[in-house]
């Protein structure tokens, strides 16, 4: 199943990796760069780290990772407010690290992909540092989007809209103008109808390109065009509207042949390096349009991360995004939980519920057709941390709401030993506390538990590397009884059977085969087995092809 598919231009070291097309059926691991893993005691996860615990990774079974940004940065947004795009922060380490990690990512096996923030900078960019000195109607003002105000003194916004983190858009500069951030005001959005701007960005791409990287998530994809004329919304509370309905400087159409120009550019290099969309449109539909043939490979399917626990619901969107994916011929991406939202362990309902039910989604996310995204923890179950004192909280989301902050999934992986940091690093300290009581979930403990949440995802990653009914394909649903969902995967060889109970009594389930993993205990009775509630199971089901629902 392994190839070795070599870097004929010699700019990049040979890259071990599954069968051509490797990005339809992946699992890729998103790796919170200040939170896995720190070399040097400042209590804060760098390059040098990953590199230390990427044994730990090929071992749990993933194909690739996903780091976050580790570039220069006044960390205003945490490494999303970019002030150089071609190197690294000295919190993460040097340029030197970035190349012996891509290095030893692909010598394990494994590929990696990283970060690319193109709707803004960092105000302390020097092109934005320059545009500051620099008049009205300047080259440099141009490279971002600065408006005179409304107003007899243009003393107002120049138009309605609101930042992501709260409060307006814009902000004025001392000579009058305005300038626009969708997000922080350290963020300012760059202005992609100047080529220059679409120049840098390809010559970023090529940059890591070189240097092996196997591919780039796009931060917000959705966002670079601005609607002509920067028409108002017209409404308060635009984030209440993201992902649901149309925005002037969200989803605008101009988006797609920046994202056809770079596809071209990630053509140009051998290997199948790939384009990642963190894109949030208002229908699938406009979704599936960032992973038409020649755009981005992958778009995260947030409508399956939101979706509740609910049977009926669950269904419906994994049924509506795999028929949008269709319509393009692209894989559906599943995703749980990442660095933005809260920890699904805590979605789901906390406590043991709240497990029970992840191990169970973990079951259903690894069984569907498509690529699947593993964020840092939840193999270990980790909880949203709810309770991080105040002078920790520090994320600018919170400006918008105090209970928006995304601090509580970010804290630090614990790795081993019975008392924080937990083995993070040799220093005596996290960036975020721990929780006492994560001295049960350490990766050292659970490894040798064959119960652990660890073990259940080590177990459900080997049987979906070999099994070849798992990975990229199809889905047939089963019939099933209600708040159960129950579907095959089949292939020529053999077939694969999940059901999961979601509901709040146990039912009873045809068993078409050999039980190959439970999310939890579950009891089989001749021809049926006996699924208790928040249960997921995979049966092998040769022979059921062709049969039940289509």
């Amino acid at each position: 199943m392994t190839q070795h598919i070599v870097d004929v231009s010699g700019t990049a070291p040979p890259v071990p990796a599954r069968a051509a097309r490797w990005w339809r059926d992946a699992v890729i691991y998103q790796v919170y760069v200040r939170s896995f893993a720190d070399s040097d005691g400042d209590g804060i996860g760098d390059l040098p780290g990953i590199r230390s615990r990427l044994p730990y990774l090929a071992e749990l079974g993933v194909d690739a990772l996903w780091v976050t940004p580790f570039y220069p940065s006044p960390m205003a947004d945490f490494g999303y407010d970019v002030a150089d795009y071609r190197d690294v922060d000295p919190l993460f380490g040097t340029l030197a690290d970035a190349r012996a990690l891509i290095e030893e990512t692909h010598r394990l096996g494994l590929r990696i992909i990283v970060d690319l923030v193109p709707n803004h900078t960092s105000d302390r960019h020097p092109w934005f540092t320059e545009a500051l000195a620099s008049p009205p109607g300047s080259p440099a003002r141009d490279r971002y989007i600065f408006r005179d105000g409304r107003g007899p003194d243009g003393s107002q916004p120049p138009n309605d809209w609101e930042s992501v983190f709260g409060g307006s858009a814009w902000t004025r500069v001392p000579d009058g103008q305005w300038y626009l951030h969708l997000f922080a005001v350290e963020q300012p959005d760059l202005n992609w109808d100047n080529p220059e701007v679409r120049a840098e960005f390809a010559d970023v791409l090529r940059f890591w390109l070189e240097l092996g990287v196997d591919g780039f998530r796009i931060d917000v994809a959705h966002g670079m065009v601005k609607a002509p004329g920067l028409p108002d919304v017209g409404w308060s509370g635009q984030v209440t509207m993201l992902g649901d309905n149309v925005l002037p400087y969200f989803d605008q159409d101009g988006v797609h042949e920046i994202h056809r120009s770079w596809r071209r550019l990630l053509d140009s290099y051998p290997g199948e390096r790939i384009g990642v969309a963190e894109a949030w449109a208002p229908t699938p539909e406009r979704l599936a349009a960032y992973v038409r043939p020649d755009e981005l490979h992958q778009a995260f399917n947030f409508h399956y991360l939101t979706a509740g626990w609910d049977a009926d619901a669950k269904r419906e969107v994994i049924t509506e995004s795999l028929r949008t994916a269709a319509l393009v011929g692209a894989p559906t991406t599943w995703v749980l939980s990442n660095h933005d939202v809260k920890r699904h362990v805590t979605r789901y309902g906390g406590g043991e519920p709240g497990l029970r039910r992840a191990r169970a989604a973990a079951l259903l996310t690894l069984a569907l057709p498509g690529s699947a995204y593993i964020y840092q923890g939840e193999e270990l179950g980790l909880a949203e941390v709810e309770d991080l004192p105040e002078e920790y909280l520090k994320d600018p989301q919170r400006a918008r709401d105090p209970d928006a902050g995304r601090d509580g999934c970010r804290v630090p992986l614990p790795w081993s030993g019975e008392e924080p940091p937990f083995g993070f690093g040799p220093g005596a300290t996290s960036w975020l506390p721990m929780p006492a009581h994560w001295r049960e979930l350490t990766v050292e403990r659970q490894a040798s538990d064959p119960e652990s949440m660890l073990s259940l995802y080590r177990r459900a990653l080997a049987i979906r590397r070999e099994h070849p009914a798992l990975g990229d394909g199809t889905l047939r649903w089963l019939p099933a009884p209600p708040e159960t969902l129950m579907f095959s995967r089949d292939c020529a060889q053999r077939s694969l059977v999940c059901a999961i109970n979601m509901g709040e009594h146990a039912v009873q389930v045809p068993a078409p085969g050999p039980v190959l993993l439970s999310s939890g205990p579950v009891q089989t009775d001749g021809d049926c087995l006996s699924l208790p509630p928040d249960t997921a199971v995979w049966w092998d089901g040769a022979g059921t092809a062709g049969s039940g629902e289509e």
